[in-house]
């Protein structure tokens, strides 16, 4: 009698773990196209993600190579002061938008292009990414706004 009260409870235990087992298996399933990884342009140039990765990328729009297209194309360079990376955007920028502001764009790298689906800007003028400001830290040219 102990016995079958025994293996009963193994058998709830067994199926309780494979149950989460399975569970945490389809979650991660779920959000694999859910989760974008940030990435420098210095990363970006060292090690150049797949055409097929979608990844946020962040830094400062570098003076003088924003350049509107015909219609709603954009192209600029995204800089962390390390490395540069072309970008391109057909859409409408944020208000904010301009050289010399951080930005972070979520898209993917394409022919050594980043094509961005979304951009984002600043939302006041002290306002930057924590990973833009890490990013540009590492390079040694971030200065702090408030001084």
């Amino acid at each position: 009698m102990k016995s079958l009260k025994k293996q009963r409870r193994i058998q709830v235990i067994a199926l309780a773990a494979v149950a989460l087992t399975v569970s945490t298996g389809l979650i991660g399933y779920a959000m694999r196209d859910g989760i974008n990884f940030f990435r420098a342009p210095s990363q970006i140039v060292a090690e150049p993600p797949g055409p097929s990765e979608t990844f946020r990328i962040g830094g400062l729009v570098a003076e003088g190579s924003l350049i509107r297209g015909q219609g709603e194309s954009i192209h600029f360079e995204v800089t962390d002061g390390g490395a540069s990376v072309p970008v391109v955007y057909t859409g409408v920028l944020p208000d904010l938008f301009e050289e010399n502001q951080g930005m972070v764009g979520t898209g993917r790298y394409i022919n050594g292009v980043f094509e961005a689906s979304e951009i984002l800007a600043k939302h006041d003028e002290t306002y930057m990414p924590k990973e833009v400001v890490d990013a540009l830290k590492e390079q040694g040219v971030y200065v702090d706004p408030n001084g």
